[in-house]
């Protein structure tokens, strides 16, 4: 299950690095994304895209979960994401 954040303004969708480089698609992500630890919160407009249609190509489904952030996402204060 994955958990889809969301604020007033924006969601993003947290995954695992080691996941984007199993699908290859490390290098497709977007600055708009933000990383913290071993996580990746895909940005909801492009990134979290790319991921589900890796999913798609890779014949694996996915669930989300919605987890409302309040108003202002502690993940607007992480990391922008960075390939390597």
């Amino acid at each position: 299950m994955y958990e889809f954040h969301y604020d007033s303004g924006h969601g993003w969708l947290k995954v695992s690095k080691q996941e984007l480089i199993n699908l290859s698609i490390e290098n497709k992500i977007s600055t708009f994304s933000y990383m913290h630890g071993d996580d990746v919160y895909l940005e909801e407009d492009c990134d979290a895209g790319v991921f589900q249609q890796a999913m798609d190509r890779a014949d694996k489904e996915f669930e989300t979960t919605a987890i409302n952030d309040g108003d202002d996402s502690i993940i607007r204060t992480y990391d922008n994401y960075k390939a390597r």
